[in-house]
């Protein structure tokens, strides 16, 4: 199964210059790296990213990532994985830049129904 993560543009960067990261700053202050799947992804970008640009979605293969990811109860009772250990550049399968246009994030074909 495919995860998600919304990252700012300096997030971006810095994952890929030190090759991990706690992640973003709520990630931080929670304890643990918050994703959402295909289908909570738009939701989650608007909820959390309204009218932000220069945003990057970086998709990962939940399975590889074993006992570290954890689903739990989150927004409107929904199960949402959050990863209990630094993001890898490694954990990373693709980004690529999430446009905003006319104040809506566009997600790649089959992300963000």
């Amino acid at each position: 199964m495919l995860i998600f993560k919304i990252f700012r543009a300096d997030e971006w960067s810095a994952l890929r210059a030190d090759g991990q990261t706690a992640g973003a700053p709520i990630d931080v202050a929670d304890g643990y790296v918050h994703f959402s799947t295909a289908e909570q992804a738009a939701e989650t970008a608007s909820k959390h990213f309204a009218g932000e640009d220069n945003l990057f979605l970086l998709c990962l293969e939940a399975a590889p990532l074993g006992d570290d990811l954890k689903w739990e109860v989150s927004r409107g009772g929904a199960e949402f994985p959050h990863l209990y250990r630094e993001l890898r550049l490694s954990d990373v399968a693709w980004a690529q830049p999430l446009p905003l246009v006319d104040g809506t994030h566009q997600f790649p074909a089959g992300v963000g129904l």
